[in-house]
């Protein structure tokens, strides 16, 4: 019982580091964009603070992704596995 315990941690670990590692890799990308197209003061706190909820947004969506793509492999196993 204390295994599934375990094995469920180190999964809520692994979900929360894939999480925080796609949002500042959205926030680097996001960088990037000219921002002086939709915004008159791209350095302004309203400009970044809109910066940061669409890294925020972009990679909680990628992690989503990669951490329901990683399950579904991942069950794949038992579908192979069965006896």
């Amino acid at each position: 019982m204390d295994s599934i315990y375990y094995s469920m941690g180190w999964d809520g670990l692994f979900s929360i580091f894939i999480t925080l590692g796609f949002i500042a890799v959205s926030w680097v990308v996001l960088q990037e964009i000219k921002w002086e197209q939709f915004f008159r003061h791209p350095k302004s706190p309203k400009a970044r603070l809109a910066q940061l909820f669409l890294a925020i947004v972009a990679g909680r969506l990628l992690a989503g992704f990669v951490l329901d793509y990683w399950n579904w492999a991942s069950a794949l196993k038992n579908l192979f596995n069965s006896s």
